[in-house]
Formats: C-alpha cells, structure tokens, sequence
C-alpha cells in the first residue's frame, strides 16, 4: 500500500511541477514539436533530436513488459501503455501505482506478444538507442540544451520525463523476471540502475517466456462453498 501511495503521489508531484513550477512555454514550442515529429531537423539542436524519439523507444521498452503484465491485473495495461507514446510517464504512473503484484504468465502466448517477447525487439530497440545517443553526443550543444532546459517547459519537462522512465522501470522488473523463472537475480540492479541502455540490455537478454501461462479464474469459475 505504501508504494502504491508513493507512486501516486510521484503522479500527482510530477503533474503539478509540470503545469505550475516547470519553465514557461516558450512562443515556438508547438512549431518545435511539428518539426521534431515530421522530420524537419535544420537548425535544431541534436541533443534536442535525439531526445525526442528517444522518448519513442521508452514507451515500447516498456511496452514489451507493460502488456505482459498486465493479464494479471484487474485494470488493462493497454489504455496506460498507448497513451505513454504521448504523455510518457504521466501516463504510465497511475498504472504503476494500480497495479498488483503480478509473478505468472496468464493465459497463452498470442503473436503480438511472442514479438515483444522477442530478443530480436530488444536488440532493434538497442540499436535505434544507440544510434540516437551516438548522434546527440557527437554532434549536440550542452551548452544551448542546458539553456533550452532552463527556459523551455518542453525541453524541461521532456528530459525530467526521461529521468523518471528510468527511476520507475524496476517497478515492473522483478515480476517481470519472476515471470521468467530466472533464478540470477544478481543482474537486477545492473539493468535497474543504468538509465535506458539497462533495460535495454534486460529485454535483450531475458530468458523468453512460456508459451502457456496460468489460466484466469473467475467468480463463476470458483467452486462454490459448502
């Protein structure tokens, strides 16, 4: 229950800082973001670039334990997961904060599942990662990002953002290798610890899952009481 509270307590902390203590928004921001997501990239900062679609691979990171998880929950994954493509973890804190622990597969492996399951997503989402964060370091300004972050509510907010999907990762990683059946726990913190290129490394590595899980019960299901 404490942890519950803590991470909706995060959401509401995250929400407020955002619309009320964040830097303002600056009069381009919208021509920003439609130059970003169309690819019109001249004259734009690639530390900026390279942390945009960055913020595109976190949703799918999270996506490939995200729906797993949460055929054993009572609220669908699903709603919380998609959204996180637009509002990253504004959308994925109140999941986190609903969900219960959850240490089986339930039911069978469909394919959309066997493909985020797959070790080949993980190793594609690396390589995109790595070419993005090669291109930003290589070629980006820290010191107009730094001035960006001070003065930019979507630059601000954006890298923050990138923090917390990092912070909140390992709050879905132990069941996630429970799921598994992988004993070597040794290696938690490793992918919990390493912002991004962690769990990277984890959907690259794990083991994959059963292709038939527990199966749901329900009320009718129950045996009735004598």
């Amino acid at each position: 229950m404490l942890k519950k509270i803590s991470l909706g307590l995060l959401w509401l902390g995250f929400l407020s800082y955002a619309f009320f203590f964040a830097p303002p928004d600056q009069p381009d921001t919208f021509e920003l973001i439609k130059n970003l997501s169309t690819g019109q990239l001249q004259g734009i900062n690639p530390l900026v670039i390279a942390l945009f679609n960055i913020m595109g691979i976190w949703p799918l990171i999270y996506s490939a334990v995200l729906f797993i998880d949460g055929r054993g929950q009572k609220i669908p994954a699903w709603p919380f997961a998609t959204a996180s493509f637009a509002l990253g973890a504004f959308a994925l804190l109140p999941y986190l904060a609903l969900r219960e622990s959850n240490k089986q597969l339930v039911g069978k492996k469909n394919v959309f599942i066997k493909l985020l399951d797959s070790r080949f997503t993980g190793v594609a989402l690396t390589i995109g990662a790595t070419i993005l964060v090669s291109f930003g370091l290589q070629g980006g300004d820290w010191g107009n990002f730094v001035q960006q972050w001070q003065t930019s509510r979507f630059i601000h907010v954006m890298s923050l953002d990138f923090c917390l999907l990092s912070l909140l990762f390992p709050a879905l990683l132990r069941d996630d290798i429970a799921r598994r059946g992988w004993q070597d726990n040794q290696l938690f913190w490793l992918f919990a610890l390493i912002p991004l290129f962690g769990p990277l490394m984890y959907l690259c590595v794990r083991p994959p899952l059963p292709d038939v899980g527990v199966e749901v019960i329900t009320n009718q299901q129950q045996p009735a009481a004598n």
